[in-house]
């Protein structure tokens, strides 16, 4: 296909209406959930001129890793939902386009079979503190001891935000469609409410409300791996997430799908860089669908960024083929927009692209 957003449509014709609302859903109006969208469109850029581009590389690094282009696939929860193979066909498309993947702790595929799947490439393991901290402790262990390279730990939801279309839908898990990194470790494997999204009943039961700065302490000191914080909008919280042990943080809104009226990640983004980060690594999600948002979140000052429900939808069309074709496509048109703007490397993207 063209580009990733012609994988859409057919995504959704091969979906359930439950699994597509799940996937394609934000919080209450999804006001912000659009404007991710908008905010991307909405930056100009000033390409330079005469400055040889004949040679070009997307190669990066990120956290001391060299990754071969600037994109990662954002942690995304249940994607067998999208297709049989669900998280294991995502970690094989990611790899076969030289792309690394932050596997959900919510995967329908255990977290060891992801890591076979996902070969050299960069992986990241996603994760939700819960209440009994020797279940978060054993996740941690099993993601060191399955070789992901980091731990990105999801801040942002003591709750979970409320998404109509799921309660509209009694969102649930189908029969036999189980939560694999947590199988035997509670009733887990159908996840149902009568009122509220199933999703939302899990983590009423298992997520911890009171997370705070000393669990991010105590993570920093057992995971031998470095800790990434995914949901910081908040430029005050960057240098608290420095002090206590960050490597990183990714700007993020949870793709609209947690407050509704919260900031577009770009107005974060730039906030927090505004303030100045102060040495630590920036990621960005939320709302990306051209290899030209890639460029624009570079300018502005992240390091690379995540992809997620395009990801689902290639992976919902064609397996890991449609996640590979997706991954692809944002890559060549990043090379593009890359000579279009006069630069040859990821390292000379910066500020003096933006109008």
């Amino acid at each position: 296909m063209k580009n990733v957003l012609a994988f859409e449509r057919p995504a959704k014709e091969r979906m359930s209406p439950m699994a597509w609302d799940y996937y394609d859903s934000g919080a209450l109006d999804e006001i912000t959930l659009r404007a991710n969208r908008d905010a991307w469109d909405a930056i100009r850029l000033a390409p330079r001129i005469l400055r040889d581009v004949a040679k070009r590389s997307t190669e990066t690094s990120v956290l001391g890793r060299r990754w071969g282009a600037p994109l990662m696939v954002a942690p995304m929860a249940f994607q067998k939902l999208g297709h049989a193979e669900g998280e294991a066909a995502t970690a094989r498309g990611a790899r076969d386009a030289g792309v690394g993947i932050t596997l959900s702790t919510l995967s329908t595929v255990p977290l060891e079979t992801v890591a076979t799947e996902a070969g050299d490439a960069p992986r990241w393991f996603q994760l939700y503190v819960h209440r009994d901290r020797e279940l978060t402790r054993y996740l941690v262990d099993r993601a060191v001891a399955g070789g992901y390279e980091a731990l990105c730990v999801t801040v942002d939801a003591p709750l979970l935000g409320r998404r109509e279309r799921d309660e509209a839908n009694a969102f649930s898990l189908p029969a036999g469609m189980e939560l694999e990194n947590l199988k035997g470790l509670g009733d887990t494997s159908r996840v149902e409410a009568e009122s509220k999204s199933g999703l939302f009943a899990y983590f009423l039961q298992q997520i911890d409300p009171g997370l705070s700065w000393n669990d991010i302490d105590w993570l920093a000191s057992v995971a031998k791996i470095p800790v990434v914080l995914k949901g910081v909008l908040n430029p005050h919280d960057v240098a608290i997430a420095r002090d206590h042990g960050a490597a990183a943080v990714v700007v993020s809104n949870h793709g609209g799908r947690q407050f509704d009226t919260a900031v577009d990640t770009v107005t974060a983004l730039r906030r927090i860089v505004d303030q100045g980060p102060g040495g630590i690594e920036l990621l960005v999600d939320g709302g990306i669908r051209r290899g030209s948002d890639v460029l624009k979140a570079l300018a502005l000052g992240a390091k690379a960024v995540l992809i997620g429900r395009p990801v689902l939808w290639g992976l919902a069309v064609d397996a890991a083929a449609g996640v590979s074709a997706v991954l692809r496509i944002l890559i060549d048109e990043l090379d593009l927009a890359m000579a279009l703007c006069g630069t040859s490397t990821i390292d000379e993207i910066d500020g003096a692209a933006l109008l």
